[in-house]
């Protein structure tokens, strides 16, 4: 009888152990965040506006240029560590946590990957000391299809003349520069999209409406406005008409760090609810010593273990310089899921009080619903893995 070839093992995968360095990063951020970022929240959430002062510290702290090699300013780290302080500031505030993570894992991301030596002199010491980045991509009619853009961008001698709008853009309301993509031939289709950097005060920009969102309310989400909006020609990033590529690399990033946003949000809304568990009678013992609860909070924890272990991974891997599209798409798709069942389970183990803002866990699951919609939503990031599991036959 032939035998059957055995199934080849898939290729070893980086380690997500954290070393002492990594360890000693991760304990201040918490540390800080715990500190003070925590005492802000339901302030920040009520009014839906961001504490500038926090922001100040976060660049204080070096933690919005973690990536930035240090003769441009920056920390000089890595991908890694900034997947942990996205991870860290989240379990306390996911609206914080989405500042840093934009800022590192798309803006410096982009900046760092496809700037000329002047662009980076020009801008990264800029990202790394004072300036809130923010990445312009969707618009009206361009979600999910990313590429279905209308904003465009027309050359008139030295600059590029830029006339459209773009909608839910993260950090607007703070960001003085965007990484912002247009299209230079509608007839190209994806060909034709271009990405520019462009800051806050060239003419013809400015900030419009701010969204008023069911979660992360302090995030700031607004559109852009471009009326005739003068853009340099040296601000393209990149090259003319490759934009495409850049949007979908950057974004492929991205989604590990929303992956982290996720987790995080998903250890605070745990935590919440076994302290509260632990301290809640009915029946005259704690509701922790009943199995009901018990259970709940175990697969809670082992879920919660599972997607550390994905965004890790994923994090592992780009450092690493290996292929995590698939990983990094697995990465958001699963910490969304987990870190919405979390926070609903949070609320009912609250009961009665977790339904009220006097008690935290209602945020939480407010902020938790966002995972599973930005930076891909969950059906583009099954496509996406279904694509890449089957070989591309599908």
């Amino acid at each position: 009888m032939a035998q059957v070839a055995a199934p080849s093992l898939p290729a070893p995968q980086p380690l997500v152990a954290l070393t002492e360095d990594e360890l000693l990063f991760r304990d201040n951020v918490r540390q800080f965040a715990d500190e003070s970022i925590r005492p802000k929240v339901r302030e920040m959430d009520e009014k839906g506006v961001f504490e500038h002062s926090l922001i100040d510290q976060f660049f204080q702290l070096g933690m919005m240029g973690i990536e930035i090699p240090e003769q441009y300013g920056g920390a000089g780290g890595t991908f890694f560590e900034s997947i942990l302080a996205v991870e860290e500031i989240s379990r306390v505030d996911p609206s914080a946590g989405v500042i840093v993570d934009v800022q590192n894992t798309l803006v410096n991301n982009a900046l760092l990957r496809w700037t000329t030596e002047e662009q980076k002199k020009r801008y990264l010491p800029r990202m790394a000391g004072n300036t809130v980045g923010a990445y312009a991509l969707s618009e009206a009619a361009s979600g999910s299809d990313a590429f279905a853009l209308q904003t465009r961008a027309e050359l008139k001698g030295s600059e590029y003349v830029l006339n459209g709008r773009k909608l839910w853009i993260t950090n607007a309301k703070e960001a003085g520069i965007f990484i912002l993509l247009a299209t230079v031939d509608p007839s190209a289709g994806y060909k034709g999209i271009t990405a520019f950097i462009v800051e806050k005060n060239f003419p013809g920009f400015s900030v419009g409406k701010k969204e008023d969102k069911l979660g992360i309310r302090a995030s700031s989400t607004c559109e852009l406005i471009l009326e005739d909006c003068r853009v340099p020609k040296e601000n393209v990033l990149g090259q003319v008409g490759k934009g495409y590529k850049i949007a979908i690399e950057t974004l492929n990033e991205g989604r590990i760090g929303i992956g982290a946003q996720m987790l995080g949000l998903a250890r605070g809304a745990w935590e919440h609810a076994l302290r509260y568990s632990q301290e809640r009678k009915q029946f005259g013992k704690t509701i922790s010593d009943f199995q009901g609860i018990q259970f709940q909070l175990a697969q809670m924890a082992t879920e919660i273990e599972a997607v550390r272990m994905l965004v890790y991974n994923a994090a592992r891997m780009k450092d690493a310089g290996m292929n995590f599209v698939k990983e990094a798409a697995m990465t958001k798709l699963f910490a969304s899921q987990v870190a919405e069942r979390v926070a609903s389970l949070a609320v009912e183990i609250y009961g009665g009080y977790g339904f009220t803002k006097d008690y935290p866990v209602e945020k939480y699951y407010r902020d938790a619903k966002i995972g599973k919609i930005y930076e891909g939503t969950s059906n583009m990031q099954l496509q996406t893995i279904a694509k890449l599991v089957l070989g591309g036959n599908k």
